[in-house]
């Protein structure tokens, strides 16, 4: 057996983060990803600084292999048409615009459903297509503020920080693609196509999860702990002779292995730490214990001690964690060619499968790189149309 979405052909208009991480994920499952950029200019995110190989931002990199890229001006009337013509042989179009502009340009679902009754549009935008902050800006970093997630991340008593990752836009990629599956899925029972409303500050809201819950039970809003947790302990990150490690040893088979390890077997039968209620009504104690015995050996030697008994790993910076073997195993660094015999590594897919034989990647594409090939070969197009479109600017 093949690729699971072999079969399914995406019209991308996504920018920048989400969308492109949405069709991202669905590329790597085999999707046909049509990227659609605007003629001479492309997304911006091509140009994103500061890094670059062979003229292509690593930033658009990231977020791109596996996919077309055809140049299209959705403003010509000629452009609207062959885009008409190509969501006719199409199952997904994905857009990340602000609400409305898809129905200023033509293509919004209900045009397209009289078009292909069996299609399915996807729109990711900061708020949705719907609520009074429905035609606000917004990009991950507001989304994670307005979420509530940003309140509760970082250290106590500072100013809250951003993620590292960005999770206000990455979540609706990942959203966005589970939607569109589940679409999919629907539409071979119904053979009908639907609209999908992806809201990144509902994606957020969604990650509050047992943070929201404690706040609707027990009105406790929440307020950053570090690497620590607000519940569960010991969870923390800790500092020993040579670098940080994170530990989980919340339970209490595993606290009392923790003990044992460490050297302090009678700490897991005290009544201060006996229980996960007991280590929260305690927790300063209990972390002033650790801290103080992380310190007296190396990362490498708690690593050998502790690796094989409770939950524990040292904290990677990106090359590091790029080079772990578990990682590497994991096929989650892999190679595409470029012209010339060039090869750049880029991130593998975490979405193994057992009927998926062997894992393939292309480089992201080059602008309007196969415009041709789709114009000939989906739509039919003769080399002088090709041409005279060309010529128009509208390719």
């Amino acid at each position: 057996m093949g690729f699971p979405l072999s079969n399914v052909r995406i019209l991308d208009l996504t920018l920048i983060m989400a969308g492109p991480y949405c069709t991202l994920i669905l590329g790597d499952l085999g999707a046909e990803v049509i990227k659609i950029e605007k003629p001479g200019i492309g997304e911006s995110s091509r140009e994103m600084p500061p890094h670059f190989f062979e003229d292509q931002s690593a930033y658009f990199i990231a977020m791109n292999r596996n996919k077309k890229s055809m140049t299209l001006d959705l403003k010509s009337e000629n452009g609207k048409k062959i885009f008409y013509d190509l969501a006719k042989v199409s199952d997904v179009v994905i857009d990340n615009f602000r609400p409305g502009v898809v129905k200023k340009l033509g293509i919004d679902f209900n045009m397209l459903k009289k078009i292909n009754p069996r299609i399915i549009c996807c729109s990711i935008s900061g708020y949705g297509q719907t609520g009074p902050f429905k035609d606000r800006p917004a990009f991950d970093l507001v989304i994670q503020a307005r979420g509530g997630i940003m309140s509760y991340t970082g250290e106590p008593d500072q100013m809250p920080v951003r993620m590292g990752a960005p999770m206000g836009d990455l979540t609706g990629g990942l959203f966005a693609s589970q939607g569109i599956l589940a679409a999919l899925y629907q539409r071979e029972k119904t053979g009908q196509g639907q609209q999908i409303d992806i809201s990144l500050v509902d994606c957020q809201t969604s990650l509050l999860t047992y943070r929201a819950q404690f706040y609707l039970v027990g009105k406790e809003i929440a307020r950053p702990v570090g690497s620590g947790h607000v519940s569960a302990h010991p969870i923390r990150a800790f500092q020993t002779k040579t670098f940080a490690i994170v530990i989980d040893a919340n339970t209490e088979s595993i606290f009392a292995e923790l003990c044992e390890a460490i050297g302090k077997p009678d700490m897991s039968r005290d009544q201060k730490f006996n229980s996960r209620e007991n280590r929260l009504k305690n927790k300063e104690e209990l972390y002033l214990i650790l801290g103080k015995t992380f310190l007296e050996k190396t990362g490498e030697e708690w690593l050998e001690l502790l690796e094989k008994r409770i939950p524990i790993a040292p904290i990677n910076t990106i090359d590091k964690a790029l080079a772990d073997p578990q990682t590497l195993s994991r096929n989650m660094v892999v190679e595409v060619e470029y012209n010339d015999n060039k090869k750049l590594k880029i991130l593998g897919n975490p979405i193994k499968m057992s009927e998926i034989e062997k894992e393939t990647f292309r480089r992201p594409p080059y602008l309007g790189e196969h415009t041709e090939e789709i114009l000939t070969k989906l739509l039919n197009y003769s080399t002088v149309q090709i041409k005279e479109l060309r010529n128009q600017k509208v390719i």
